[in-house]
């Protein structure tokens, strides 16, 4: 009988509010092996930007630390971050300092929240000699435009009378003028990569506001003044660096941050795309018969640059099938999905409650994950496969 399929990668987002990537990365390998136990397993955990990108790339090597920096809301917080290739490369997430999980920050009205402790980070790090940056956008809490990153950089921020304003949508409703002359001369020297899955602009109805502003708390009555607010901000903060970026795609990641990170000159790309060359997924491939991927939920978004599409895009340049496994699969997707997939799959196999579904997203996983490998067995007895 062939021996077909008896490699398999395995590479998952995180199932969020459920299993880690590499969680569920190990919950589809227990299914697999219920079928092949001599399988050989190649799990590769992914992120595309979100929550989770530091674990997927330091389960491959680095080293995990912490630094004290400003959370969203004010507070002090103790935030995760790393470095790679022997410390010369810093992997920021921005949901470990401003994350929507962060129940002190969350508590703040969201106009009073700040992305100051990001640029604490960034500037920690200058000090300690790095020049090379990998920020994780997803999972913000924030919508200050990256206004709080910036001042920690060194921007200074005015009203019309000169005095300093906060940097949040709040204090930014009153600022008059920014200053760049003491933005730290370090950043010129450095490399940045924006990691993040979303390609809206900074303002406007595609904008970080009115798309993703009212999942942080930003109330409807306000969705216009804030946009406002930030478009005013991004005129003047423009003209003192000297670079438009407000209308490039992904300057609304992160309630602004992406256009932040670009004004001082970094490069935005997929996160999936940066996870899966630091994770060596092509490596892992070569020589595999099988891919299996899969996210919380898949739609028709999972098709503009999530885990999912990038994993199995990989896949097909090697000429692997990929299978989809999720916690949930929009049927509405499912002619768009259909065609990137060998099978998609999600994780009910009856009626369930949402929450059950969530607390046992492991056993699903392991539970499905055998099933398709059972039918995939069946098609290779047959020589279909």
């Amino acid at each position: 009988m062939p021996r077909l399929s008896r490699i398999v990668v395995i590479a998952p987002d995180s199932f969020k509010g459920s299993v880690s990537a590499a969680d569920a990365a190990a919950a589809i390998g227990e299914g697999l092996r219920r079928v092949w136990p001599d399988v050989e397993l190649r799990p590769c955990p992914m992120a595309d930007g979100g929550e989770g990108t530091l674990d997927a790339i330091l389960a491959r090597g680095g080293a995990r630390l912490h630094a004290g920096v400003t959370g969203a809301g004010g507070d002090p917080v103790d935030a995760e971050y790393g470095t790679v290739d022997n410390g010369k490369r810093v992997i920021i997430e921005a949901a470990q300092v401003v994350g929507l999980t962060d129940k002190n920050g969350v508590s703040v009205d969201v106009e009073r929240r700040t992305t100051r402790g990001l640029g604490e980070l960034m500037r920690k790090q200058l000090d300690a000699g790095a020049r090379d940056f990998m920020m994780a956008l997803g999972g913000s809490s924030t919508n200050d435009g990256g206004a709080g990153l910036l001042t920690a950089l060194g921007l200074a921020l005015a009203d019309a009378h000169g005095k300093g304003v906060d940097p949040t949508p709040e204090g930014l409703a009153s600022l008059a003028s920014i200053d760049a002359s003491s933005l730290d001369p370090r950043i010129q020297q450095s490399r940045i990569t924006i990691m993040s899955d979303v390609n809206n602009p900074l303002t406007g109805g595609r904008g970080a506001t009115a798309i993703f502003g009212p999942q942080k708390g930003v109330r409807p009555e306000r969705i216009g003044a804030v946009d406002a607010t930030l478009d005013r901000f991004a005129s003047i903060a423009e003209k003192a660096i000297g670079r438009h970026v407000r209308d490039r795609p992904g300057a609304g990641a992160a309630g602004g941050l992406g256009f932040a990170l670009q004004l001082l000159g970094g490069e935005m790309r997929s996160g999936a795309e940066v996870v899966a060359d630091l994770i060596g997924l092509d490596d892992a491939l070569h020589g595999a018969h099988w891919l299996i991927t899969g996210e919380g939920r898949s739609d028709a978004q999972t098709l503009l640059g999530k885990t999912p599409f990038v994993a199995a895009s990989r896949a097909a340049k090697a000429g692997l099938p990929a299978t989809l496994i999720s916690g949930a699969v929009d049927r509405d997707a499912l002619p768009q999905l259909a065609p990137r997939f060998a099978g998609c799959f999600s994780l009910a196999d009856g009626p369930v409650t949402l929450e059950d579904c969530v607390a046992n997203a492991a056993r699903l996983l392991a539970d499905r994950s055998e099933q398709v490998a059972r039918l995939f067995e069946a098609a290779l007895r047959q020589g279909t496969a």
